[in-house]
């Protein structure tokens, strides 16, 4: 039996991946840092929790990562877990770094020493691309981060495949874009949608609030990805793959489908700061635009370029974004009944 490790199991991905391996067969393993109780209900949701093991382990602390590499002798150690919040980079711009950066050279050096066989994926994101300088972006795209998030990615990214060059690890990068799912944050813009909007077709009225609504992304389903992430560490070498779409999305066009999935026709009018946009069924207002949600440096336009994966991994993903918005907000919505 192959046995798996995942950092940040209790998240949207972890929780993804952990059912995709268990229906592969293998015994699943992973971390969860020490506090009273473990947010497990993305596992419970996915109704694997009885199935998976999970550890205590901290991302910042090198002997916690040591014992765990030690006592679990994995096969593969997928690196999902991350402070994940963009917005929230600028104001944990340390912790972020401990995190998305420190921590990967932790487990890969740690990895090298005692178990070098060991498969290793590094969540790399589209985020490192930033200011970009090509569109669509690959995996040759010069990297030009726009926040704290991003340039700790970018030191885990080059960092996996450094040891993969130096110490010939099987270490493999995966340059995911926007990824979502019902089972995504509610700090994240595209559940804060989906969820508002579920409120607001069940009576509520309180408007979504949003930051710069000509955002552009390239949003897919987080059940597609980890399939992607799976097959880079079945390849015989390791290597990095962009994971995308190819279709790139406003935030005002996310939301439009979202709320049309619920039965809204949506008005728009002014622009930039005045924006709103009201639904014409219900009369009420459903949109207004909040500055305190744009970011110091904004990223405007994220397209991934996925003929790497296709051709080398094939994969592709199976939901577009009309079908990921509909999908969010009708189970958002049909939650909250």
């Amino acid at each position: 039996m192959t046995t798996a490790f995942i950092t940040g199991i209790t998240g949207q991905d972890g929780s993804y991946l952990a059912k995709l391996l268990l229906e592969k067969g293998y015994e699943v393993h992973g971390g969860v840092r020490r506090i009273s109780q473990p947010e497990t209900v993305r596992l419970q949701q996915l109704g694997i929790l009885d199935q998976v093991h999970l550890h205590e382990f901290d991302l910042a602390e090198q002997n916690s990562i040591f014992r765990m590499i030690r006592k679990v002798e994995m096969d593969e150690f997928y690196n999902l877990a991350a402070q994940s919040f963009v917005g929230a980079s600028w104001e944990l711009p340390v912790y972020t770094a401990e995190v998305d950066a420190m921590s990967v050279v932790r487990i890969l050096d740690t990895l090298r020493s005692v178990r070098p066989e060991t498969r290793f994926y590094q969540a790399s994101t589209s985020e490192m691309f930033g200011l970009v300088q090509e569109v669509p972006q690959n995996e040759k795209t010069p990297l030009y981060p726009r926040s704290p998030y991003g340039v700790a990615k970018v030191y885990g990214h080059y960092i996996t495949m450094n040891y993969r060059e130096s110490f010939g690890m099987h270490a493999s990068s995966g340059i995911l874009f926007n990824h979502e799912s019902p089972l995504r944050g509610k700090e994240f813009v595209t559940r804060k949608i989906t969820l508002g909007l579920a409120a607001l077709a069940r009576g509520g009225n309180d408007a979504v609030e949003l930051g710069n609504m000509d955002a552009r992304r390239d949003w897919g389903f987080a059940g597609d990805y980890v399939e992607g992430m799976w097959r880079m560490l079945q390849q015989p070498t390791a290597d990095d793959y962009v994971l995308a779409t190819g279709v790139t999305s406003t935030i005002r066009e996310f939301f439009t489908y979202a709320a049309e999935a619920l039965g809204m026709d949506l008005e728009w009018t002014g622009e930039a700061e005045n924006e709103t946009a009201t639904d014409r069924v219900s009369g009420k207002l459903v949109m207004k635009v909040n500055p305190k949600f744009y970011r110091p440096a904004e990223v405007d336009l994220l397209i991934g370029d996925a003929t790497k994966a296709r051709e080398t991994l094939g994969w592709q993903p199976s939901v577009d974004v009309k079908g990921l918005a509909e999908m969010m907000a009708r189970l958002d919505y049909d939650a909250i009944a």
